[in-house]
């Protein structure tokens, strides 16, 4: 594998600039040792949280801040995010290691932090040119990726100071109820209706699995960093906005929302964003089973937890194109969301219909 392979950054995008000279301020007066100057790049991926490069000498850090326009109240919480790194720095050693955190919205006009670079390989939609995965490989890192997240649900939240991190007792109610009026809040006139989908995961709502968890909340492939020496090595996760104490049950269907398999309909392929249909990629229902066997957890009727995450996929895509709808953002990518919003919406009320729920 090549530098050509790692996951570069770019030109900031048009009304996401930052301020160079004070990032550059803070950064040196908060980090011993940075020397030279500062310049600011931006990754180009990712519907959320926005993820610049900050370059000091021959430092590379990396910065995370709330997108610019109107967001939900608790969302986007960089003191959060910033607060499980801390946590999972030292039993779980996937995670960026946590530099700076500052609520002082005077530097860029928002709480941001800072966090060490993982420098390796993120796929995306498909393989970059120049990478190949055998049948086995694709394999194996699908089983990494599972064991992974099996990882991080056998640690025990309260020891590494997270128990009251998040309220485990009523978390599948709470996110039905909370993804359903968070959909109802930012559907659009172009959008569907969304209500045989809510009205089904509200009825057959299950109690929550024991025991709770840390869970990531939007654990999928272009969220974990590959080794560029061992592409089927993972050495990084990403992303841990949406983290807290929950059901992991519901962590692993959100996580096989965004698998797209080979033999899933033309409608399904065209919204796929990573990789899942490689060849020798396990199946949903290959990793469900391996997980199920690596944690020793049950995992009753999962179609519950696989409908549950199409829709709260398709309530993120709905939040995103609504501010893209409504002239808060001017990123062009969010235009698009609203197919990905009717065909997960469609491929739910078919799981639906397939069920024996």
């Amino acid at each position: 594998m090549t530098e050509d392979l790692v996951n570069g950054a770019g030109r900031v995008r048009e009304g996401e600039e930052l301020d160079a000279g004070r990032i550059e301020f803070f950064v040196k007066d908060n980090l011993p040792g940075l020397a030279g100057p500062v310049s600011v790049k931006q990754f180009p991926s990712g519907f959320s949280n926005l993820t610049y490069l900050i370059i000091a000498g021959d430092r590379e850090l990396v910065l995370r801040r709330p997108p610019f326009g109107t967001k939900a109240k608790t969302a986007h919480d960089m003191g959060r995010e910033y607060r499980v790194l801390s946590a999972l720095e030292s039993v779980f050693p996937y995670g960026p290691r946590p530099l700076l955190y500052t609520e002082d919205e005077s530097i860029i006009g928002c709480p941001f932090y800072i966090m060490e670079r993982i420098k390796g390989i993120i796929l995306r939609r498909d393989l970059p040119p120049g990478m190949s995965l055998s049948a086995e490989q694709a394999a194996r890192l699908c089983r990494r990726f599972t064991e992974i997240l099996v990882e991080l649900h056998r640690l025990d939240y309260g020891q590494i100071g997270l128990g009251d991190f998040g309220k485990p007792r009523g978390y599948v109610q709470r996110q039905v109820e909370g993804w359903s009026r968070r959909y109802r809040n930012a559907r659009t006139p172009d959008a569907p209706d969304g209500e045989e989908v809510m009205a089904w995961i509200a009825e057959k709502m299950p109690p929550d699995s024991d025991p709770s968890a840390v869970i990531h909340g939007d654990f999928k492939l272009d969220n974990v960093v590959l080794d560029p020496a061992d592409p089927t090595r993972i050495i990084g996760v990403l992303d841990w906005e949406m983290a807290t104490i929950g059901d992991p049950a519901m962590d692993l269907g959100n996580s096989l929302a965004y698998w797209v398999q080979a033999d899933d309909p033309p409608h399904v392929q065209a919204i796929r964003r990573l990789p899942t249909n490689l060849d020798g990629a396990l199946t949903r229902q290959e990793v469900v089973e391996l997980y199920v066997r690596e944690s020793g957890r049950a995992i009753d009727n999962f179609d519950y937890y696989h409908v549950f995450g199409l829709f709260r996929l398709a309530v993120i895509a709905q939040q995103i194109y609504y501010r893209f709808y409504h002239g808060q953002t001017k990123d062009q990518r969010f235009k698009a969301l609203i197919l990905a919003v009717h065909v997960l919406d469609q491929f739910a009320r078919e799981a639906i219909g397939k069920s024996g729920l």
